[in-house]
C-alpha cells in the first residue's frame, strides 16, 4: 500500500472532522481518530497533547475553508445585495439536503462543550462567529449600507437559528425562511437610506 504523502498532522486533522462532524466530539476517542489517520496513539500526542488541543485544532481547520464557501455562495449568486445575502442560506440549504448533513460544526460542538466555556475550542468557535460577522459586515459596507456591523449580527443570529432548527426538523425549509428574513432585513435598510 503507498504511503500517504500528507503531513501526519493533516492527516489526523482529517480523520478527526470526519469524526467528530459525523459523530460528535464526546463520542469519539482519541484511538478511533488514531485508527482512521492510520497513526499510532503515541504519534497523535506527538502532534497533539490532548484531545482538547486536537477538538481545537479541528474546528481551527474548518475556519477559513467555511468563510470561502460562504464568500463563493455569496459572489456566485446573481443580483442585487439583498439576493447575494438570499444566496447563502440557498445554497447552505441544498447542503442541508445532504444525508450526510449534520449542521454546523462549531455550534454542535459548542452545544457539547456548553459547560466548559474556557475551552480553547470555544474560543475558536467564537472567533469563526465573529470572522463570519466582520465578513458579512464588509460586503454589507461595501454594497453602501450604513451600520453594517448592527445587520451583520443580525443575519448570523438568523444564520446560526437556521442550522439549529433545521438540525432539530431535519427540514431545509427553515433555512430558506430564514434566507428570505436577512434578504428582507438588507432590503430594508437599503430603503432607509434612500
Amino acid at each position: 500500500m503507498p504511503r500517504d504523502a500528507r503531513p501526519t498532522r493533516t492527516r489526523i486533522i482529517e480523520a478527526a472532522a470526519k469524526l467528530y462532524y459525523g459523530e460528535g466530539i464526546r463520542s469519539v476517542s482519541v484511538d478511533a481518530v488514531a485508527e482512521k489517520a492510520r497513526v499510532t496513539k503515541r504519534t497523535l500526542y506527538y502532534h497533539f497533547k490532548s484531545k482538547d488541543d486536537l477538538i481545537a485544532a479541528y474546528l481551527d481547520a474548518r475556519d477559513q475553508p467555511n468563510l470561502k464557501t460562504f464568500a463563493r455562495w455569496f459572489q456566485d449568486t446573481k443580483g442585487s445585495l439583498p439576493a447575494k445575502i438570499e444566496g447563502i442560506f440557498t445554497n447552505l440549504a441544498k447542503s442541508a439536503r445532504h444525508p450526510k448533513w449534520k449542521g454546523c460544526g462549531f455550534l454542535r460542538t459548542a452545544a457539547e462543550l456548553a459547560g466548559l466555556p474556557g475551552h480553547p475550542a470555544m474560543k475558536i468557535g467564537a472567533r469563526h462567529k465573529s470572522n463570519v460577522e466582520s465578513w458579512l459586515a464588509g460586503v454589507m459596507s461595501d454594497g453602501g449600507i450604513g451600520n453594517a456591523g448592527d445587520l451583520a449580527r443580525q443575519i448570523v443570529i438568523l444564520l446560526d437559528g437556521a442550522f439549529s432548527t433545521t438540525l432539530i426538523h431535519r427540514d431545509p425549509a427553515y433555512i430558506e425562511a430564514a434566507g428570505r428574513a436577512a434578504a428582507g432585513l438588507v432590503k430594508a435598510r437599503i430603503g432607509k437610506r434612500r
